[in-house]
């Protein structure tokens, strides 16, 4: 594994990536004064933003059906929480953007080649606290 998006997994069966970019953002508000630079003062952190960047070629690694999934994810708007293969907890990310290329079609239209990156941007904390306690009610009912 990869990197999972709450139940996705990102695997060479899955949807693959082969770059991984983050972007981190911290507010900084400024007040004008005479005769002295600008004031600064810290605020709380901004935006969190990470790209996955891959490809899938059905024939060889990953699936067409990963790329609908994700899609799918997308649609529903939902916070999920995103965690890599070594464990560590980035947080709870939405997804922000999908983004396709899709290359050698077959005679029936079908890509032998997507390039995908998909643009997640981290929520508040908080829900990433409804995430766990939606997972902790799902596991009391299965009991």
């Amino acid at each position: 594994m990869m990197m999972s998006l709450d139940q996705f997994v990102f695997s060479l069966t899955s949807a693959p990536f082969k770059e991984l970019q983050r972007q981190r953002n911290w507010k900084h508000r400024t007040s004008s004064r005479v005769g002295a630079r600008d004031s600064s003062q810290f605020v709380g952190v901004g935006d969190d933003t990470i790209t996955l960047a891959g490809t899938v070629a059905p024939e060889s690694v990953g699936s067409i059906a990963s790329i609908k999934e994700l899609a799918t994810m997308g649609d529903a708007g939902d916070a999920y929480v995103l965690v890599d293969g070594a464990g560590n907890v980035y947080g709870a990310f939405t997804i922000d953007s999908l983004n396709e290329t899709q290359t050698y079609h077959t005679t029936e239209g079908i890509p032998r080649k997507i390039e995908f990156s998909l643009t997640l941007k981290r929520v508040d904390d908080e829900a990433l606290s409804m995430v766990k306690q939606k997972a902790q009610k799902a596991d009391e009912a299965d009991e």
